[in-house]
C-alpha cells in the first residue's frame, strides 16, 4: 500500500493510477489522516446496462418473390426511363 498526502497525489495522479492497475492500492492523506483509499475495480461489476434506444438495430430485410432486392428494382427502373 502506497501512503502519500493530497499534494504529492496531486502532483503525481497519473502515476498513481497507473499503480492501482497494476493491483497496488494507494492511500490518500489530508492533514495527515486518510481521506480515501484508491483500490482496483473488480472484476465481477455489474454489466453496464445499455438503453434500448442506444442498441444497435439490424435493417430489415425484405426478400421479394422474384428474389430482387430493392435496390435492384431501383436500378432497373432508372435504366428504363425515357430520360
Amino acid at each position: 500500500m502506497h501512503i502519500l498526502p493530497l499534494s504529492e497525489f496531486r502532483a503525481n495522479a497519473s502515476a498513481m493510477l497507473d499503480l492501482v492497475e497494476k493491483g497496488e492500492t494507494v492511500r490518500i492523506l489530508r492533514h495527515g489522516k486518510p481521506v480515501a483509499d484508491l483500490v482496483p475495480a473488480r472484476a465481477e461489476a455489474a454489466p453496464v446496462r445499455v438503453p434500448s434506444w442506444k442498441r444497435p438495430i439490424e435493417p430489415l430485410r425484405y426478400q421479394r418473390a422474384d428474389g430482387k432486392t430493392l435496390a435492384q428494382l431501383i436500378i432497373e427502373e432508372r435504366e428504363s426511363a425515357r430520360y
